[in-house]
């Protein structure tokens, strides 16, 4: 379901022309509940390049280096374990960068080249014809100094689809991983606050109206935190009026209203239309778009019985 989704989304990118055959190739990030290599293989098709986080108890393999002439016996097709979790297995990498951030601070970068993961017939591969295949990549391992949140900061493990890569796609790559987070707390924040997904609308083009209009007042948020005052938590920081986030000018909000002048005229009064009457069925139901997917065809579970034996009544004593 997610590869249909992306090849929709390249597809009206191309339409719209903000893709053009010849421009560097559409970057996908995505976190660790994704599948990188599959999507990779899926999408191999597309000019897409992926991008995904991965757990740190995972093991991938290197190459199978040379065969010596003579040898007997099945070749292999993985090389040497490179487990995340033992340095012993790391070796030397083949990019190394180091770059003070502003947040993070000191952060170090290392990349290893042509690193792939050992499939089986399982889950996503479990319907494959034929052998798996051999899916390369490039691991970056990402190590801060410090969090914005004061914890004690992990190091990032990430996979990246292409191979061969330089010092400046290294950097590239983990720079774009970091910005994921602000485009995600960014929904998070058009769904908590804002109520994106509160209404229940019943056609997509009403859903594009009302994404279109969050995205406009988010800009208007943005816009007007030079003008509200910081009404915040008993556990938030003060913050300048620079830094104030979209959720504390909303808040604030309500102090900044009487002070702007309305454009619109005043609404005149005007009574309700009859509408259906009552006890009358309605005939033209709205449209109705299911956004599940049916995975089994059988949707009902049988009941069991959690005392399978039957039991005999006893007789009653009598005298």
């Amino acid at each position: 379901m997610t590869a249909r989704q992306i090849r929709g989304v390249v597809d009206r990118l191309t339409a719209a022309g903000h893709w053009r055959p010849g421009d560097p190739h559409i970057l996908l990030v995505a976190d660790a509940g994704y599948d990188g290599p599959r999507l990779a293989h899926v999408l191999a098709d597309l000019p897409i390049t992926v991008l995904v986080r991965m757990r740190t108890d995972r093991v991938l393999h290197r190459p199978v280096p040379p065969q010596p002439p003579g040898t007997m016996g099945r070749p292999r097709r993985h090389g040497d374990e490179f487990a995340f979790g033992d340095p012993n297995t790391w070796g030397e990498p083949d990019v190394v960068t180091d770059t003070t951030t502003r947040l993070y601070g000191p952060a170090l970068i290392r990349a290893w080249d042509r690193l792939h993961p050992r499939l089986t017939h399982r889950i996503a591969w479990a319907g494959h014809n034929g052998a798996l295949p051999i899916i390369e990549g490039t691991v970056i391992r990402l190590q801060v100094q410090r969090l914005p949140s004061g914890a004690i900061p992990k190091p990032v493990w990430l996979w990246h689809s292409g191979t061969g890569l330089d010092q400046a796609e290294v950097d590239l790559a983990w720079q774009a991983f970091l910005r994921r987070f602000d485009i995600e707390h960014t929904f998070r924040m058009l769904k908590q606050t804002l109520g994106w997904t509160t209404p229940k609308l019943c056609s997509p083009e009403a859903a594009d109206r009302w994404t279109w209009l969050l995205i406009t007042a988010y800009t208007q948020l943005r816009l007007t935190r030079d003008l509200t005052a910081d009404l915040r938590r008993p556990w938030e920081k003060p913050r300048p009026a620079q830094r104030l986030t979209p959720a504390r000018v909303r808040r604030g909000f309500r102090n900044l209203r009487p002070q702007l002048t309305c454009p619109a005229g005043v609404p005149k009064p005007s009574r309700p239309g009859p509408g259906r009457s009552a006890g009358t069925p309605n005939h033209r139901p709205a449209p109705r778009h299911d956004v599940h997917t049916v995975t089994s065809t059988n949707t009902r579970k049988p009941k069991h019985s959690k005392n399978t034996k039957t039991s005999t009544p006893r007789p009653r004593r009598t005298g």
